[in-house]
């Protein structure tokens, strides 16, 4: 199993950080490039515990789905999204949040496995552990930036 974590420091309040990193609305736009739409479940507002959404995005070229659960939810700390069907093997996702003098330190815990066993393990090593990275630095740099325009 891969580990990505991600810090960033936010100059905005904890509950903005906490309510805009479970905006699906905001996720949608913060991954344009990548064409990523909720199409079943919960497919706009903030998401809560046990409530699930399935995307539709393109990555590497290929249209694809996924679809995953808020499974842990610690209002505004803590909160957990797994894959319940999708590319991956297996992924979990712990979004963290904490005071930090006036400030809101958000940490991203992404753990995933590749499917395909051997070759699996041999595209993380060679791009999807990058890929995914960038990924999820690129939708951080845009929650800090919405986040601290709403503070």
């Amino acid at each position: 199993m891969s580990l990505i974590e991600i810090k960033t420091l936010i100059n905005a309040d904890i509950q903005t950080c906490f309510d805009l990193s479970r905006n699906i609305d905001f996720h949608t736009v913060s991954l344009i490039h990548s064409k990523e739409k909720a199409i079943a479940g919960k497919t706009s507002g903030v998401i809560e515990l046990g409530e699930w959404v399935t995307w539709e995005a393109h990555h590497f070229g290929i249209k694809q789905q996924l679809t995953s659960k808020i499974t842990e939810f610690e209002r505004p700390h803590y909160f957990v999204d797994e894959m319940v069907s999708g590319a991956f093997k297996s992924f979990k996702h712990e979004h963290i949040f904490k005071t930090k003098q006036n400030q809101t330190l958000m940490v991203d815990k992404f753990q995933f496995q590749s499917p395909f066993g051997i070759l699996g393990k041999i595209a993380n090593v060679v791009f999807l552990k990058r890929y995914m990275t960038k990924l999820l630095t690129t939708r951080n740099a845009f929650l800090k930036l919405k986040a601290e325009e709403l503070s």
